[in-house]
């Protein structure tokens, strides 16, 4: 082709995604398939995952792997910091003549929220952190530490802290027809009794830190009717939201006191983030914005992004 095109990919906790686009970064062909984190499913199955997903946007675009002029790759997990060599070794096989740019799932989702290498990005999927990138090149991740060691306020801490409650309560001899958040989650699995959690969670088919991520959108939606009026079982999940808002504020204002940019601008990424809900909005008054910001582009355009803007920096080389 005689147009460069770029490859972004962008495996998050819970789906990989990849795009193909040109200068106008309008997606040729749209990839998603299930988790690529190597830290949750081993680096062989998670660079076999990407590989073939590779091969499958190839053919759904009609192209060949030289018409890709550049690919930018990050994934949770396996941040260029520390897995650059594995994201070249797994992605080189399927693109050998393309530029390869590995990065991370922060920085290509910071990329094509601001549309551009600098700001700061909140992230909040199923993992979550902040990260920001200064006018002056500097770099500063605040949390991201994985679902083991923190994550607080991400999809899975909230869907953990869900489990907790149904498993406290039936603990203390309630009955979980009585208790609103464990019939929900229950009747949501498809579960009888809270003992029957052990078998859902501990199965070795599939990562649990996704399934448990799932179920955020429960204690979401039981926090969207709390108020005075309603009972203890609503007031629960909206403290629990209420606490990840404060966790994730206090390190977005972390972020701004070490980059000495108080004013850097804030954009929101990840699952949790992209639409109004309880967690967003209140994210948005805590940190003293007017409204969600809205993202330019999602992640895997800003992989495409970053792709592009390395590849045009190496032919000024």
């Amino acid at each position: 082709m005689s147009r460069p095109l770029f490859m972004g990919i962008d495996g998050g906790g819970s789906y990989l995604r990849i795009a193909i686009a040109g200068r106008d970064l309008k997606p040729l062909c749209a990839i998603r398939r299930g988790p690529a984190n190597p830290g949750v499913i081993g680096r062989a199955e998670a660079a076999a995952v990407i590989r073939q997903a590779i091969a499958e946007a190839l053919a759904q675009a009609q192209l060949q792997p030289d018409d890709i002029a550049a690919v930018a790759i990050g994934i949770a997990g396996a941040s260029n910091l520390h897995s650059a060599d594995w994201l070249i070794h797994t992605i080189k096989p399927a693109l050998p003549a393309s530029l390869l740019i590995p990065s991370s799932d922060l920085e290509i989702a910071l990329v094509g929220a601001h549309a551009r290498p600098s700001g700061i990005l909140l992230l909040a999927g199923t993992g979550a952190a902040v990260f920001g990138i200064a006018p002056d090149g500097r770099r500063l991740q605040v949390g991201g530490w994985g679902y083991l060691l923190g994550d607080e306020g991400s999809g899975h801490w909230l869907g953990l802290q869900l489990l907790r409650r149904v498993i406290a309560k039936y603990d203390e001899g309630a009955s979980s027809a009585d208790d609103l958040p464990s019939r929900i989650c229950l009747d949501a699995l498809g579960l009888q009794m809270p003992r029957d959690l052990i078998a859902w969670l501990y199965r070795s088919d599939e990562p649990a830190a996704p399934r448990i991520a799932g179920l955020a959108e429960i204690v979401l939606r039981l926090a969207s009717n709390a108020d005075e009026a309603l009972d203890d079982d609503r007031r629960w999940a909206k403290s629990i939201v209420d606490a990840a808002a404060r966790t994730l504020a206090r390190q977005v204002d972390l972020a701004r006191s070490r980059l000495n940019w108080q004013r850097a601008p804030i954009a929101f990424a990840g699952g949790l983030l992209e639409n109004d809900n309880p967690l967003s909005l209140s994210l948005a008054r805590r940190l003293r914005l007017s409204q969600r910001p809205r993202a330019e582009h999602p992640p895997v355009i800003g992989a495409a992004l970053l792709a592009q803007m390395e590849w045009s920096k190496a032919q000024t080389v």
